[in-house]
């Protein structure tokens, strides 16, 4: 295939600074919002405005959060996160940039790794700004919630789940284990709130210091991410995106390939000696 040697060409180079996106984690078993596996989701996100101003909002969030969060407490890295991670340990790739929030680029072993929108399993106190972890605040809704029985109807990328209202309501959330009254959230960027400056900026710095920019599993629709693809463009920097479907970065593209991450990395990285083949 071509595309496939003009990325392999590209990747063996080294400098490489990765942007990835909801499409690497579904062969972990998360759901990608616009790609194949897709889920038709049945609500809005949930915005920061919402969260912090009205408590039935905050109610239905850790409602349906907490049962999503089986799912991606639960999710391993997959062929690709694997992939990613062996390029990295052989100095082909420097920085990763997710725009995940599952924590399975670390999982699977990478380092230097922007976590873009933060991450689900840490959460943070409104008011006393403490960080706790997930696994903690789990039990203690638990705790709260000894009756709670719930029907998921489908999972989101971000561990939201579609919940009814009746199941809502039976619901009782908490609040900061550490200072005892605050707003607990997840340590992640909600809709309506910004990415912090001095993270976008490590992130940029990153992209004008690669050789080339990867993208894997963004259909780059959201500015968060294209972003970086644009100024690594203006840059005169070359930009690979590996996708299923296409993605509103492809006319910035210098290769592109429609396939499967867990498939197309492993391959990559056998051919520049980072890895193995897919099932060896």
């Amino acid at each position: 295939m071509e595309s496939l040697d003009a990325l392999t060409s590209l990747v063996a180079g080294g400098g490489v600074v990765v942007l990835s996106g909801a499409g690497l984690s579904t062969e972990s078993g998360i759901p990608d919002y616009r790609g194949p596996s897709g889920v038709a989701r049945r609500h809005t996100p949930m915005t920061f405005q919402a969260f912090t101003r009205d408590p039935l909002a905050r109610r239905r969030y850790w409602a349906r959060s907490h049962l999503g969060w089986r799912l991606i407490g639960g999710a391993a890295p997959n062929a690709g996160h694997r992939a990613v991670a062996e390029l990295q340990r052989a100095g082909l790739v420097d920085t990763v940039i997710t725009q995940n929030v599952d924590g399975l680029h670390g999982a699977a072993g990478s380092t230097s790794v922007i976590e873009l929108h933060g991450r689900l399993d840490e959460v943070t106190c409104l008011d006393c700004g403490n960080l706790t972890s997930r696994e903690e605040l789990d039990r203690r809704l638990r705790e709260a919630n000894p009756d709670f029985v719930a029907r998921v109807a489908g999972v989101n990328p971000d561990g939201d789940v579609d919940l009814p209202d009746e199941q809502v309501a039976a619901f009782r959330p908490v609040d900061c284990g550490i200072c005892g009254t605050g707003m607990v959230k997840p340590d992640v960027v909600f809709f309506g709130e910004t990415v912090p400056p001095q993270r976008v900026t490590r992130c940029f710095a990153a992209v004008e210091q690669a050789r080339s920019v990867l993208v894997l599993g963004s259909s780059l629709t959201v500015m968060s991410g294209r972003r970086f693809v644009i100024r690594a463009a203006k840059r005169g920097i070359p930009v690979a995106i590996v996708n299923q479907g296409p993605t509103r970065g492809d006319g910035h593209a210098t290769v592109c390939v429609d396939a499967p991450l867990g498939v197309v990395l492993p391959q990559v990285a056998a051919r520049v000696g980072a890895g193995t083949p897919l099932g060896v």
